[in-house]
């Protein structure tokens, strides 16, 4: 029995998140449905995460357990002859037998774009948000280095998922914003992140560049966890899991 870790991008328009669900179609039940073909047997594949619906990964990892010996190579021209244009397989190894793609990351990289062009790109309409208003882009980086560090998050997670929680505390290494004409580009990385937490902060830096919150609700926000001190939950197709950290790939 192998062990494989496939690295994908994918586009998550079309797609209910990332999780198998029975009333809707998955990248995770598309992804099991072509490989279990190849392999001519079940297989079921662990992703690095839950990416919501309408979310996009430039590199999202999954593990597989498989008793065939088809080499990497193979398997990764297979697939990408056979799954839709909107997922592509960037890579494959044999991985340690207690890997798992999930369990085994020690952070991930997620990045929210917004376009401020005045006219909305219709050729980039699921891609980024559209936001045609002036953005104080070193104000926000400034503000957004305030999340730095080991807090509670949980005025930043979606309200119905922190019963199901051990505990809301999450370390960020890294927020930055940076424009590259008229986009800007937020990016976070972290040891975790709680459901809609980026598309929360990424809210809340906005509202604090309309005037609606301030820096100082940041901090408020993340010492009492009242979630009326942040900010909005903007739209998710913006939001790109960007990448995947493992011990064995170095230091973040």
């Amino acid at each position: 029995m192998r062990n494989l870790k496939v690295t994908i991008s994918y586009r998550g328009t079309a797609y209910h998140g990332w999780q198998r669900q029975d009333n809707g179609i998955t990248v995770q039940g598309i992804i099991e449905d072509r490989l279990s073909r190849i392999m001519n047997a079940p297989v079921t594949v662990h992703g690095c995460s839950r990416t919501d619906a309408g979310v996009h990964a430039r590199q999202f990892c999954f593990s597989a357990k498989v008793d065939n010996a088809i080499p990497c190579e193979g398997l990764v021209k297979a697939m990408n002859a056979m799954l839709p244009e909107d997922i592509a397989v960037l890579g494959c190894e044999d991985a340690e037998d207690d890997f798992h793609a999930r369990f085994s990351a020690k952070g991930k990289e997620y990045i929210y774009v917004v376009n401020t062009a005045p006219h909305r790109d219709v050729f980039a309409a699921d891609l980024a948000l559209h936001y045609p208003y002036r953005l104080d882009e070193k104000r926000l980086d400034a503000a957004a280095k305030l999340f730095v560090g080991t807090h509670d998050f949980a005025a930043f997670c979606k309200a119905e998922s922190k019963a199901h929680l051990a505990t809301t505390v999450r370390t960020i290494y890294a927020y930055d914003v940076a424009r590259n004409g008229d986009t800007v580009t937020f990016t976070v990385s972290g040891d975790g992140f709680l459901h809609n937490m980026v598309r929360i902060t990424v809210g809340t830096l906005i509202y604090i560049n309309e005037g609606k919150r301030t820096e100082n609700d940041i901090a408020r926000s993340l010492e009492t966890g009242v979630r009326e001190y942040a900010g909005v939950t903007i739209p998710a197709h913006g939001l790109y899991l960007n990448r995947v950290f493992y011990p064995s790939e170095g230091e973040i």
